[in-house]
């Protein structure tokens, strides 16, 4: 299960995120990201954030610790911002805690180089996860001390909102082609001969089990928490084995735009984007 910890102090809400996260401090003496049971993307955000961070972080990926925040709605009490106050009084009881990297900036893929090899390992585990929300418009990943980090997970394995189609949902092949790692061509192929093998049912039944029961309560279908989590290890496992042969990666949809400086483009400019319609050989 995941580290238990009490928040102490709400420190200041991140307006990026459209469920208004919010930075709080904790009894462990640890600063946290904190997203919220009340938000209204609902618990099904957080249970997709603990079992796909855990995942990530069992695979070698660098995704910050994540932690059970236990919070008072008192806290929300002197709280100025209306909005941020009803967030907080909705969200008695467990919370999801990310470990908050400070000095972290956005990753831009115009002013930082990842190799082909640790594209492909975040290509292909978000392919594992369909994670629809790693584009260029949103990369949701930071640089910490030199490092590529993976962060907000909450926009994935799509198929948990519609339980009866999960099995042809999770059969679906990725598009990889909006993908803010496809400029670095990404090695998928050799990902998937390293990381496949790893994702066996004990390390899924680990990430499944560090979410709460209070979290997987209810679900049509289900008559109990632990049917449900078996549902999401079997969907994960079967995925894993074959996924990185139907990941696509097209040209982008429309050019991304960039802040970098003009000579870090002319840089880059060299560098091809993928045009295959898969990454299945070792062609590139």
């Amino acid at each position: 299960m995941l580290e238990e910890v009490v928040a102490t102090r709400y420190v200041t809400p991140l307006r990026e995120g459209g469920s208004l996260p919010g930075i709080v401090e904790a009894d462990d003496l640890g600063t946290y990201v904190m997203k919220f049971t009340g938000a209204g993307q609902g618990r099904k955000t957080l249970v997709a954030e603990v079992i796909c961070g855990q995942v990530g972080r069992r695979l070698g990926l660098r995704v910050p610790e994540l932690v059970q925040i236990s919070l008072d709605p008192v806290i929300g009490l002197s709280e100025p911002d209306q909005e941020v106050q009803e967030l907080l009084k909705a969200s008695g009881g467990l919370n999801l805690g990310m470990d908050f990297l400070p000095g972290s900036i956005g990753f831009d893929p115009l002013a930082y180089e990842v190799s082909p090899e640790e594209a492909g390992r975040v290509v292909w585990f978000d392919a594992l996860i369909n994670n629809v929300d790693r584009s260029w418009r949103n990369p949701n990943m930071l640089v910490w001390h030199g490092d590529l980090w993976l962060i907000d997970h909450g926009a994935t394995m799509i198929w948990h909102h519609n339980w009866p189609g999960a099995h042809a949902s999770a059969a679906k092949p990725y598009d990889a082609s909006d993908h803010a790692l496809a400029p670095f061509r990404p090695d998928v192929t050799g990902a998937a001969a390293r990381l496949a093998p790893l994702v066996t049912e004990e390390l899924l039944t680990q990430a499944a089990a560090d979410v709460p029961d209070e979290w997987l309560v209810d679900e049509p279908g289900f008559d109990s928490t632990d049917a449900l989590r078996r549902a999401y290890v079997e969907a994960l496992l079967r995925r894993a084995a074959t996924i990185h042969e139907r990941i696509t990666m097209d040209a982008p949809s429309v050019p991304g735009p960039s802040q970098a400086p003009g000579w870090l483009a002319e840089r880059l400019a060299p560098r091809p984007h993928p045009t295959q319609k898969s990454v299945k050989g070792d062609d590139r």
